[in-house]
């Protein structure tokens, strides 16, 4: 057998191990807001591979044997995360089976080269639930504590209670949505995208 149905078939039966991890990612990105911006990612990456493809086929190919402990560890964290029911650990496993492949089959120079395309794939993960509350709540008391020194500017009386406004008349909640993490994380996400089209034009 080549080396390429090797390569094709370890690749089906990675797709294969990763399908429900994958399903289960998009569905996050169709029913969350804040990691709609997940669909662009792979897209994006994608579009930078197809532009490299001259560059890519024109690297030699020296396959490396160090690609399997690079393997053997993205197997280990995804086994970790299944267990654990870890998604942001299972998902980000995926990256390493990635450079694994990679590097097992084409070699360094090919990682390399896909470096930027392949590094950004991360933003379509989405940040771990602990980590996430640990951000958007702070962000949550300082829209809170901003609005609640405004509003007196403009005649309106406020009291302020962690992230809820009592206004004379009704209770405002300062939700997730209006911390600012969304905005946060899809600019973040175009600024990438913006900076590498800026760099490559030049």
């Amino acid at each position: 057998m080549t080396s390429r149905w090797q390569a094709a078939l370890i690749v089906l039966l990675v797709g294969w191990i990763y399908l429900p991890i994958l399903a289960r990612l998009s569905s996050q990105w169709w029913h969350d807001p804040n990691f709609s911006h997940g669909f662009f990612v792979p897209a994006f990456s994608f579009y930078v591979l197809w532009e490299k493809r001259g560059e890519l086929a024109a690297l030699r190919k020296k396959p490396s044997w160090t690609g399997l402990p690079i393997l053997i560890s993205a197997l280990a964290i995804l086994i970790i995360g299944v267990l654990g029911a870890e998604l942001f650990l299972s998902r980000l496993s995926l990256l390493f089976v990635i450079a694994g492949l990679v590097v097992f089959f084409l070699g360094w120079r090919h990682q390399k080269t896909i470096l930027f395309p392949w590094a950004f794939l991360l933003m379509m993960i989405p940040i771990p639930s602990i980590l996430f509350n640990q951000i958007t709540f702070p962000l949550q008391l300082l829209a809170s504590k901003l609005a609640a020194h405004v509003l007196p500017w403009m005649g309106v009386p406020v009291f302020r209670e962690g992230n809820v406004i009592q206004l004379p008349a009704m209770a405002l909640e300062v939700a997730e949505a209006c911390s600012g993490i969304r905005s946060l994380l899809s600019l973040a996400t175009l600024a990438i995208i913006y900076g590498y089209l800026m760099e490559n034009r030049s």
